[in-house]
């Protein structure tokens, strides 16, 4: 595969222990997995968390580094575990033990894309599937982590911004009679991967910039909260997921004409956040 399976971005100055990271809007895809594939490459991209990257483009302006993925979610979801293998995909595999995520077909290789669509005529070798985790999730696993241990060593903890994008229809239901839909919903799972003042700071920088926020419903943190999490150690993660409605035409899978405006206030708040992973030292980080 000739494009590397992401793109870091790092400041000129490291000056925040903030790490921001897109592990679900890559949008490579591989000839080869669109021919084997029943859908098409507009059908495959129904997964995608489209431009959140480029949402986020101004995070090494504020000091933080960008992690992005160039695999395609359809191809490998970066948020979920290596063992998250699904046995009605992939031939030679040995029972495991249910998993929900990949009862559903979404798994690390998934099964299918938005709308419960096939992805696959048949099923491939185990083989197979172990050297995409090999080429697309160890690579960006590894990286996550190298970028997880400098902010730690160097400022003494580590914030992850976990950047993602929801399907206006997952709020949609919330938004019954006065009540406004969530533009913006923080995951934590529960408590469980960040400071509770952390999670305060990033939820009132969302709401100076404008955008409605809740937490944890319907989305509260997949494999990344879960795995990287660790509050006790100094490790925090918080999940974003903003409404595609208000940046992108969901139909189309291409940015509406809000998308500047969107960026722009997100810039903002990338900004406030960054100020979260400050230190008294950060200026001679580097």
């Amino acid at each position: 595969m000739s494009t590397p399976p992401y793109t870091l971005t790092l400041p000129k100055a490291h000056t925040t222990s903030v790490v921001f990271a897109s592990p679900h809007s890559g949008r490579y895809y591989p000839p080869a997995f669109i021919q084997d594939s029943v859908l098409d490459e507009h059908a495959l991209r129904s997964s995608e968390d489209a431009y959140v990257d480029l949402l986020y483009a101004a995070v090494p302006e504020h000091g933080a580094p960008m992690l992005m993925s160039n695999t395609p979610r359809a191809y490998v979801d970066l948020n979920r575990g290596p063992e998250e293998l699904d046995p009605a995909l992939i031939n030679g595999l040995r029972r495991v033990d249910h998993n929900p995520r990949v009862s559903s077909g979404l798994g690390v290789i998934p099964r299918v894309v938005a709308g419960g669509r096939a992805i696959y005529r048949g099923k491939m070798s185990l083989r197979d599937a172990q050297a995409r985790l090999a080429q697309h999730w160890h690579p960006y696993h590894k990286a996550l982590q190298s970028l997880l241990d400098r902010s730690h060593t160097t400022f003494g903890e580590a914030i992850l911004i976990d950047c993602h994008s929801m399907p206006h229809e997952a709020v949609s239901s919330l938004c019954k009679g006065k009540r406004r839909c969530p533009q913006i919903v923080l995951g934590d799972r529960f408590g469980a991967s960040a400071a509770p003042d952390i999670v305060g700071r990033v939820e009132a920088a969302f709401a100076r910039a404008g955008f409605e926020t809740a937490r944890n419903t319907p989305f509260s943190g997949a494999y990344m909260a879960q795995h990287y999490g660790r509050p006790s150690r100094g490790q925090h993660v918080v999940q974003v997921e903003i409404d595609r409605s208000l940046y992108l035409d969901e139909q189309m899978v291409r940015p509406n004409g809000d998308f500047s405006q969107i960026r722009a206030r997100l810039s903002s708040v990338i900004a406030e956040i960054a100020e979260i992973g400050r230190s008294e030292n950060a200026l001679a980080a580097e």
